[in-house]
């Protein structure tokens, strides 16, 4: 199986409705296929700038680790000039914080990810997960 439009855009905008119901700050969302080619991006127009390209690195960067953001950051505390280079040589970046999410199938497949920015990482992941569920699809969070 591979993410569809419809359903990148189902995550997108159930990830921002999420974010508008617990009124969190104006966030934006990135869903990317599993080679980190968008899929979707929405960013609520009060988003502060540069929120596409936290949020796409977010993402971005789960898929090139193979693992969800919350994972990412404990491997950033404990090698930070790992993900120093990481952050140089990776096209989209790397943010290795709450709020990046794998998106897997019902059969544990990777079939894309999820970022979020605008709030706090951990309000951008209650997003992210909520949208993942709402598209009826698992979230992998790196819990």
């Amino acid at each position: 199986m591979s993410l569809t439009l419809n359903q990148a855009l189902r995550i997108a905008t159930a990830t921002l409705a999420e974010g508008q119901r617990q009124r969190f700050a104006p966030l934006c969302v990135a869903v990317l296929d599993p080679g980190a080619r968008p899929l979707a991006l929405l960013r609520d127009e009060r988003a502060s700038i540069n929120r596409p390209e936290i949020a796409t690195a977010k993402a971005a960067g789960c898929l090139g680790m193979g693992v969800g953001g919350r994972e990412l950051a404990r491997r950033a505390q404990a090698m930070p000039a790992f993900f120093a280079t990481l952050a140089a040589i990776l096209p989209d970046g790397i943010a290795p914080v709450p709020g990046g999410v794998l998106i897997r199938d019902a059969a544990g497949a990777l079939i894309g990810a999820v970022g979020v920015s605008g709030d706090t990482s951990d309000k951008d992941e209650i997003c992210a997960l909520a949208g993942i569920g709402a598209a009826g699809l698992t979230a992998d969070s790196g819990q």
